[in-house]
């Protein structure tokens, strides 16, 4: 009996070590298929009442291409503000406080998928949250004058 007891618990031991070790962080952000495969990380991007900017621009990541003007650094930036488990593109939560200040008429709609998830985003600059959400975005939206 002593020696059953033994053998499992040296067991369970080599189990624990073999396993990998928990991290503190968010989980990465899945990067593309080895061996040349395509990502799901395509995006358009429809921008109205923003002179200058207005149009409809794609954007593929990983690697960084499409029509948009700054590619690589909305690639980058998209990059940065994902984490697992959390909707990059998430609207602003209902009964929300915001500031009464108006950023102006520009809209942008942004459809496609991230990070392996299907996107369906309106962004305008209505109130101080929903300039706050905008400019989180910049450059995949563009500034707005």
């Amino acid at each position: 009996m002593l020696r059953r007891l033994a053998l499992t618990a040296a067991a369970s031991l080599t189990a624990l070590a073999a396993a990998p070790a928990a991290s503190a962080g968010p989980l990465p952000v899945p990067l593309p298929l080895l061996g040349g495969g395509q990502t799901e990380d395509r995006l358009t991007v429809t921008i109205t009442d923003n002179p200058g900017t207005e149009g409809t621009y794609t954007l593929e990541c990983h690697p960084a291409g499409g029509t948009h003007p700054r590619a690589q650094q909305a690639c980058d930036k998209l990059d940065s503000v994902t984490t697992w488990g959390k909707d990059t593109f998430a609207p602003v939560p209902a009964g929300q406080m915001c500031t009464f200040v108006y950023g102006g008429p520009a809209t942008a709609h942004i459809t496609g998928t991230w990070a392996g998830r299907p996107v369906d985003a309106t962004y305008n600059r209505s109130n101080g949250c929903e300039i706050s959400r905008w400019d989180k975005l910049v450059p995949v939206l563009p500034s707005a004058r």
